[in-house]
């Protein structure tokens, strides 16, 4: 079923980041982590369709999406960077695989920190964030979403990489087989993963060599 919603409110996150908070469907739900197809409501825009996570809590009164900008080439994300407040949306269905299933690790690349925002929201919520760590990726400190909230919301288990510039501030260097050696004490909790599909795959093959169970990391089959 497709629901046309206005968009309320846009916020600048990142310098390629946007903070979308538009109308809620009435009887519309889903649960952290999941996502929908989303398109925009404008004449040659309304089939183009792509799938964005919810980062809004489950019961707020508004959607919620936070998503990043490709301005190099003319396609939707671009599209989505010249809306303003009263524009529409069209958004589906709710689907998605990542769910949280209790205390672990969430290990993020890029935007795909994205399900991971409403599912930690929700934890600090019901009080429910000791025993969760991030390890979130970027290529600068200038791409990291919502840095100030996952630390409040994490503390110190809030730990940030950087892959292409030199930092005193941040581990500098990919998530790799010794990162994750050096930083998990427990390969038996749950495993998180949101990130290119390259870096998703590197990192199941590498939490179960490492001794994770299969079934016990969570990530977008």
């Amino acid at each position: 079923m497709e629901h046309k919603i206005k968009i309320k409110a846009i916020e600048n996150l990142t310098h390629d980041v946007k903070r979308f908070q538009c109308e809620k469907p009435a009887g519309y739900e889903f649960h952290p982590g999941q996502a929908t197809e989303v398109s925009i409501n404008k004449k040659g825009w309304e089939d183009e369709r792509r799938p964005f996570t919810f980062t809004a809590l489950k019961d707020a009164p508004d959607l919620e999406f936070t998503i990043k900008i490709y301005s190099d080439h003319p396609g939707v994300t671009n599209e989505l960077n010249s809306l303003i407040p009263g524009d529409e949306l069209i958004v589906r269905d709710v689907w998605g695989a990542i769910e949280y299933k209790g205390p672990g690790y969430f290990i993020a690349g890029g935007a795909g920190i994205t399900p991971f925002i409403a599912i930690l929201r929700q934890l600090k919520k019901e009080n429910r964030v000791d025993g969760n760590k991030l390890f979130f990726s970027n290529k600068t400190h200038r791409d990291i979403i919502l840095k100030d909230e996952l630390v409040s919301i994490l503390g110190g288990n809030a730990v940030f990489t950087v892959t292409d510039e030199p930092s005193k501030d941040y581990h500098n260097g990919f998530i790799n087989e010794k990162f994750l050696q050096d930083n998990i004490d427990d390969f038996s909790k749950h495993f998180y993963l949101c990130g290119p599909p390259k870096m998703v795959e590197i990192m199941e093959q590498l939490l179960t060599k490492l001794g994770a169970a299969p079934e016990a990391v969570v990530f977008e089959k």
